[in-house]
């Protein structure tokens, strides 16, 4: 027995290094000193080398996970922006991570799939005998099909790394979104609050002319009803404050209601966004899966030892999982055709992102333009009513007027804050675009 194991190790080494030394003769042969080249492009055109990948983590020779890795947040530390999203971030439940985990771990039993493959089998003989083979197969030339699966492998990983930024990035923006309603809802109370007081003095005004007479009754019941749209506008403004801390707590470690104010955002960098690296990404997998499947049409060499009741055998096969056909030929000018086909859907990713990113910029740019006009509106409103109130003390105006350049007032505030805020919210929007509202490092 000890003699049939000698026989039987001996044959294992044989075939491995067998394998080893066929790394010169062609393509498509696997062999464990071959390095893989993690900057090279996958090639479906032709047969490529099958290569081990080097021991060191995927995240060290994946540019992808590295570029994610790079990515600064563009909230400042300290920040309330900051602040809500580490809060969220804390009380994220981490999905994305779990299956980034799972892939790292497929990827590294990937890796391993040059080394030969030992299987027991049992049959039993028409005899009725029970016999038990012992089963060693090394792959010597696959057509490149063991080092597709390892690309397809490491591009799983690099697509999980996507996936868990741009769930990063998602999350820090819905709790951002929440703190920008928030922050709205307090600034359109504490302005409809105002308003109120303004309101209900005029008010009281009409209301002691009217019981002078001398002022109409109708002119009071106008303002009356000024006042309850007013109140309806403040209760909702409120009710949109109270939701927003609600579900932003909700979503958060920590209590969040204390952080108050819009600062905490830097300026945009100019990183691709992270549409165009899941379609990179995607690529590669496909690049990967179609030749895999190229090689499924092809034969293979392969070695094999078998151990059996004493005996001892080694053998050479080839085989494909295909068979030939008429329609063979048309398939593997399929399989071909994905590469420009993935590389079409990278340009047009690209195109896509350029032209997003531009509006981003362009609306953002608008959108300060507008507030800064809006402002001056304001204060031109402003000076008219103070004009209004000063010619209602001399007495040559009506409380009325006085009440209508108020409204254009107020509108001109509400303007001015809707433009802040959306300002804010376009912000958020280019960031989140291109992935850069968490650190890459930290997720």
């Amino acid at each position: 027995m000890r003699q049939n194991t000698r026989v039987m190790a001996g044959a294992v080494l044989a075939v491995t290094a067998l394998s080893g030394c066929m790394q010169d003769m062609g393509t498509g042969t696997v062999s464990r000193f071959l390095s893989a080249q993690p900057d090279a492009r996958a090639d479906i055109s032709g047969e490529t080398k099958t290569a081990a990948p080097k021991a060191e983590a995927v995240q060290d020779v994946s540019p992808v996970i590295a570029e994610l890795a790079a990515r600064q947040s563009v909230l400042t530390p300290g920040s309330p922006y900051a602040e809500v999203a580490a809060g969220v971030l804390a009380a994220d439940a981490r999905v994305a991570e779990a299956e980034l985990q799972v892939a790292q771990l497929r990827a590294e039993a990937a890796s391993k799939n040059w080394w030969p493959t030992i299987s027991p089998r049992v049959s039993l003989t028409s005899l009725g005998d029970l016999v038990a083979d012992l089963v060693i197969n090394q792959v010597l030339f696959d057509n490149g099909r063991k080092k597709a699966e390892r690309d397809l492998a490491k591009a799983d990983v690099e697509l999980a790394a996507v996936a868990l930024s741009e769930s990063s990035n998602d999350r820090v923006y819905d709790g951002l979104v929440l703190f920008l309603q928030a922050e709205e809802g307090r600034a359109a109370a504490d302005l409809y609050g105002q308003a109120l007081k303004d309101m209900s003095h005029f008010e009281w005004v009409m209301n002691e002319r009217v019981k002078g007479g001398v002022s109409d009754f109708s002119d009071l019941n106008v303002l009356k009803q000024k006042l309850a749209d007013l109140r309806a506008r403040d209760a909702a403004a409120r009710e949109k404050t109270t939701r927003a801390v609600a579900e932003l707590n909700a979503m958060s470690a920590v209590s969040l209601a204390g952080q108050r104010g819009l600062r905490g955002m830097g300026s945009t960098p100019s990183d691709q966004s992270l549409d165009v690296l899941r379609a990179k990404v995607e690529r590669d997998r496909q690049l990967a899966q179609a030749k895999i499947a190229r090689a499924a049409h092809l034969p293979g060499l392969s070695a094999g030892g078998s151990l059996r009741n004493g005996g001892e055998g080694l053998s050479l096969s080839a085989s494909t999982e295909q068979m030939l056909g008429i329609g063979t030929g048309a398939s593997l000018q399929a399989i071909e055709a994905t590469k420009i086909t993935a590389d079409r859907k990278v340009t047009e990713a690209e195109d896509i992102s350029r032209r997003a990113i531009e509006a981003d910029q362009r609306t953002i740019a608008a959108l300060k333009r507008q507030a800064a006009e809006a402002e001056g509106l304001t204060s031109q409103a402003k000076t008219n009513l103070d004009l209004f109130q000063r010619q209602y003390d001399a007495g040559t105006r009506q409380v009325m007027d006085v009440v209508s350049v108020y409204e254009t007032f107020l509108r001109a505030l509400e303007k001015q804050l809707d433009l802040k805020f959306q300002a804010a919210r376009a912000e958020l929007d280019a960031a989140k675009r291109l992935g850069v509202l968490a650190d890459g490092a930290k997720i």
